[in-house]
């Protein structure tokens, strides 16, 4: 089991938890009530700054109703917060674009993450053929 020491920036946010073998993800709340506007850009703090185990990153997804719910969009795809950001002001936030006008309430589920470990060290060796079959080309394995 990891130990991951955790700052909140507001304690009237509920805590997080871990609840094990329900889900590898862990939900992460808005700490604060954000209004944005179709077309609006804006970083949604999460009111939380951690500090992950050593050789690991944090993967920062927003949550499956997420869209449906609030009408935005997280501009990075997929989040990746890395051990090094671990200072006591580096609070964690979701980048997210509106394609409606939305309103994100303080305390309300907006995404969540997991650990993960940091990739190995690798090295890349050149060679002129990999000697496999070719696929068919980017996107040739059909739609069903």
């Amino acid at each position: 089991m990891e130990t991951i020491k955790i700052k909140y920036f507001d304690s009237e946010l509920d805590k997080l938890t871990y609840i094990d073998g329900k889900s590898d993800w862990i939900d992460l709340r808005a700490s604060e009530t954000t209004e944005l506007k179709k077309g609006e850009f804006r970083l949604i703090p999460l009111g939380v700054a951690m500090e992950l185990p050593a050789g690991y990153e944090a993967h920062v997804v927003p949550r499956s109703s997420t869209f449906k719910n609030y009408g935005i969009l997280q501009t990075n795809s997929c989040g990746v917060i890395d051990g090094s950001y671990c200072g006591d002001q580096d609070m964690w936030q979701m980048p997210a674009y509106a394609i409606r006008d939305t309103v994100i309430h303080k305390g309300d589920r907006i995404c969540q993450f997991r650990i993960m470990k940091n990739q190995p060290a690798i090295v890349f060796e050149e060679v002129d053929s990999l000697n496999n079959q070719d696929r068919g080309g980017f996107g040739t394995t059909g739609v069903k």
